[in-house]
C-alpha cells in the first residue's frame, strides 16, 4: 500500500496538467511509496481520451465523473484513495521535487497534523493584474506565518498544496458538494473540531500558474462573502464580528466604496468599471494604486456577497 496518494481534480487544463505529471515524476520521493489519482471532472478539451493511452512512470489511477465541481472530484479521488495520507495539489500548481518529501517529513514527527505548502507565481508566467494582486495576498500570510506573527488555521487550509491523513478526512465524511468555491475552508472547519494541527511547511513549495479571466475573479469574492455567512451560521462561528473587525482594517478608499455602493447594484457597477479604469490606468494594472482598486473592489464584491446572504447590509454591520 501507497505511503501517500496524490488527488488531482481536473477540468479542462490538459496542458498544464501534463506539466503536472511530468513534475510528479521528477519527485525525490520514493515512487513506490505514493501514487496519483486524477480525476476528470467532465473535461472536454481531450484529456479523457489523452489518459487512455498515457504511459508514465507513476502509479496512477485515472477517472471521470460528470461535471459536479472541485468537491465531488475530491471526494471521487478520495473513494480511489489508498495512502495513509492525502496529498491535495491542484492541475495548475507544479509541485518543486521535494514536495511530497517536504509533506512527509513533518507528518512522521506527529500524528494529528494538517500540512500546507505555498502556492508561488512561478517564475517563467505573467499573472494578470487581478491575479497577481490575489497571489501578492497569500504572499502576505505565507509572510506572516513564517514569521510565526500567527499560526496557520482553517482559513489558510488550500487543497492547491496540503496533506493530512486520510482517516481524518474519512472521519468528517469528505467535501461538502454543496459548494463550489471555499469547498476546502469549509472542510477545514470540521477538521479542525478534530483537534488537528494546522502547521505551514515554505518549504513544499508548488508553483501556481493561475490563470482567470477577469469576470471570473469578479465573481470568487462574492461566492466567498455568502459561503463565510454560511459557513458561520452551521459551523457557529463569530462570522459577523471577524468581518468587522477585518473592515476596519481596511484602507479608506475600499471603506468609502463599500458604504456608498453596498446594497446599491447600479452603482456598485459603475463604481467597479470606473475602478478597474484607473487600475488598468496605473501601470497596466500593476501599480501600487493598481492593487490598491482591486483590493477595493475584491472588498466591495466580498461584502455584498455576505450582506445579500443575510438579507441587507444593516444586519452586517450591526453592532454587538
Amino acid at each position: 500500500m501507497p505511503r501517500v496518494t496524490v488527488i488531482i481534480p481536473t477540468y479542462n487544463r490538459l496542458a498544464r496538467l501534463k506539466q503536472v505529471l511530468v513534475a510528479l515524476e521528477a519527485q525525490d520521493y520514493p515512487h513506490d511509496q505514493f501514487n496519483v489519482v486524477i480525476i476528470s471532472d467532465g473535461s472536454t478539451d481531450g484529456t479523457d481520451a489523452f489518459f487512455q493511452h498515457l504511459s508514465t512512470k507513476l502509479d496512477l489511477i485515472f477517472v471521470t465523473q460528470v461535471n459536479q465541481g472541485p468537491a465531488a472530484a475530491r471526494n471521487h479521488g478520495l473513494r480511489q484513495a489508498s495512502g495513509e495520507y492525502i496529498l491535495f495539489i491542484d492541475d495548475d500548481v507544479l509541485p518543486i521535487p521535494r514536495l511530497i518529501t517536504e509533506h512527509m517529513q513533518l507528518h512522521a514527527t506527529q500524528a494529528n497534523l494538517v500540512v500546507l505548502g505555498p502556492m508561488l507565481a512561478p517564475h517563467d508566467f505573467t499573472l494578470s493584474p487581478w491575479v497577481a494582486w490575489e497571489q501578492a495576498m497569500l504572499d502576505k500570510q505565507y509572510a506572516a506565518m513564517q514569521r510565526n506573527r500567527w499560526t496557520p488555521t482553517a482559513r489558510q487550509f488550500y487543497t492547491g498544496n496540503t496533506s493530512l491523513a486520510r482517516k481524518h478526512l474519512l472521519a468528517v465524511g469528505g467535501f461538502d458538494e454543496r459548494f463550489r468555491r471555499a469547498e476546502d475552508v469549509e472542510l477545514a472547519y470540521r477538521l479542525d473540531k478534530l483537534d488537528l494541527q494546522f502547521v505551514f511547511n515554505p518549504q513544499a513549495i508548488g508553483h501556481h500558474y493561475a490563470e482567470r479571466s477577469y469576470q471570473s475573479w469578479l465573481k470568487t469574492p462574492y461566492v466567498y462573502g455568502q459561503n463565510d455567512v454560511i459557513f458561520g451560521r452551521e459551523h457557529k462561528l463569530p462570522f459577523l464580528q471577524l468581518m468587522q473587525k477585518e473592515f476596519a482594517l481596511r484602507n479608506r478608499l475600499t471603506q468609502v466604496l463599500i458604504w456608498v455602493c453596498l446594497d446599491r447594484p447600479r452603482l456598485s457597477q459603475r463604481g467597479e468599471l470606473l475602478i478597474k479604469a484607473l487600475a488598468d490606468f496605473n501601470g497596466l494594472g500593476k501599480g501600487r494604486l493598481a492593487r490598491i482598486c482591486y483590493s477595493a473592489i475584491f472588498n466591495l464584491r466580498y461584502y455584498q456577497g455576505a450582506a445579500d446572504e443575510l438579507g441587507e447590509r444593516r444586519r452586517l454591520f450591526k453592532q454587538g
